[in-house]
């Protein structure tokens, strides 16, 4: 349901928040999102326009969360790069059906859930989280560190 284009974007913001305001340039980001570095610019741009980012130039600058970021849920995120599309006339261009069917009617259900589940969760939850999945952080265990 979500395209790269998402991904990348939830990588970048959440890569962002993790940094309390450090701005970062688009190599670190890229770097620490695993993401494309020219496709990832395409986004941050994406992002930026939205004004979920801000961007600066020059020495010290970068990208960075607007203010208010910590608040971004999931959904603002998704709508910033590409909003999700629901189903709001027949997608057959089937003039006689004044409404969805019933095929329609369904799969749009789903988007509305999609939309109010990705609504409810902001990035600063992610990063709160007491999972012991750190996101976009690899986590070493100590097989890992016996190994090294």
């Amino acid at each position: 349901m979500l395209s790269k284009t998402h991904e990348y974007a939830l990588r970048a913001v959440t890569c962002l928040a993790a940094r309390d305001g450090a701005p970062a340039s688009a190599d670190l980001i890229a770097e620490k999102t695993q993401a494309p570095r020219r496709y990832l610019t395409r986004v941050l741009q994406d992002l930026v326009a939205a004004g979920l980012v801000a961007s600066r130039s020059g020495p010290g600058g970068g990208y960075e969360l607007a203010p208010g970021g910590g608040d971004l849920t999931i959904l603002d995120v998704v709508n910033a790069v590409a909003p999700l599309e629901r189903i709001r006339s027949c997608p057959l261009g089937l003039t006689s059906h004044t409404e969805l069917c019933p095929l329609h009617a369904q799969l749009d259900k789903v988007y509305e859930s999609a939309e109010r589940a990705l609504a409810e969760v902001t990035i600063a939850e992610l990063l709160s989280s007491t999972s012991p999945i750190v996101p976009l952080c690899e986590v070493v265990t100590q097989s890992d560190n016996k190994k090294a």
